[in-house]
């Protein structure tokens, strides 16, 4: 499973940050970071979800006010 992060749509409400440790807040630009994200294109980022970790990452997905934050299972389908 891997997540893929829209920094650029990001508003800042840290929502993720609660729901999932692969969220971090960066209160310099007031929007989220995704920890260990490696840039797929600009202000896009992506990383794969630790075993253990997959519902958290989900519910980080589903609280994202702005829906930067999409989710895809090992198949590359959207789950979230």
């Amino acid at each position: 499973m891997r997540v893929k992060f829209d920094r650029d749509t990001c508003i800042g409400m840290y929502q993720c940050v609660a729901e999932w440790d692969g969220f971090e807040k960066d209160m310099n630009d007031g929007k989220a970071d995704l920890v260990g994200g490696e840039e797929e294109e600009p202000d896009v980022f992506v990383v794969e979800v630790p075993d253990g970790e997959e519902l958290d990452a989900k519910f980080a997905a589903r609280v994202c006010p702005v829906d930067a934050i999409e989710v895809y299972d090992d198949d590359g389908e959207q789950v979230v």
